[in-house]
C-alpha cells in the first residue's frame, strides 16, 4: 500500500519509549504555529513509499522496542498508517501513534481512524501550542498533548493517560 512521507528515523529514542522506527507522515492540517516538523505541512510534499518496503526495514532491527507514527497528520493516511501498525503488532512492537486531533475528535470520525486507534497502544493528542510549550515534557511538545493508553482508555470508557514504567 502506497503512503505519502516526509522520512523516517530508524532508531528515535524521543518519539516514545526504548528504540523505535518512526515514520513522518506527510501533509498536516492543523499547520499549528511553531511546528517541530513544518516541511511536512504540504499534503504533496515529501514521497510515496510503500509499507511493505517500511516493514521490511523495520524487520532489519531486531533491538526496535516499537513503531510510531507521527507526521504531518497520521490520520489524513489512515488506511496506511493502519497497515503498518498492524503489522508492526504482529511483530511484537508496541505501536504510539501522534496527531493533531483529539481522542474524542478521532472517535467522531469512525472508520479507519477508529480503527488505527484500536491497532495504537498510545495516542499523543492535540495540537501544538506554542504558549503551553515545554522542554521539560517527555514525548510530547506542549502542555495541552496527553499521552493516552488506548487500551485502559477503552476499558474505562474514559482518558486514561499513559505511565511510563516503574522498574
Amino acid at each position: 500500500m502506497e503512503i505519502r512521507i516526509s522520512g523516517t528515523v530508524m532508531d528515535s529514542i524521543v518519539d516514545g519509549p526504548g528504540l523505535r522506527f518512526t515514520v513522518f507522515t506527510q501533509g498536516c492540517p492543523h499547520r499549528c504555529p511553531g511546528c517541530h516538523n513544518p516541511e511536512t505541512h504540504d499534503p504533496l510534499g515529501g514521497r510515496i513509499a510503500d509499507t511493505e518496503d517500511l516493514l521490511a526495514r523495520m524487520r532489519e532491527n531486531p533491538l526496535l522496542s516499537g513503531l510510531t507514527l507521527s507526521g504531518g497528520e497520521p490520520f489524513a493516511q489512515p488506511e496506511a498508517c493502519l497497515a503498518l501498525a498492524l503489522a508492526a503488532r504482529a511483530l511484537g512492537l508496541d505501536v504510539w501513534v501522534y496527531s493533531g486531533y483529539t481522542y474524542e475528535e478521532l472517535l467522531k470520525r469512525g472508520g479507519a481512524a477508529r480503527e488505527l486507534l484500536t491497532a495504537c497502544d498510545v495516542l499523543v493528542d492535540g495540537p501544538f501550542i506554542m504558549d503551553q510549550r515545554s522542554l521539560e515534557l517527555s514525548f510530547r511538545g506542549s502542555r495541552n498533548q496527553r499521552l493516552i493508553d488506548l487500551a485502559k482508555t477503552r476499558e474505562a470508557g474514559e482518558v486514561r493517560l499513559w505511565a511510563p514504567p516503574v522498574w
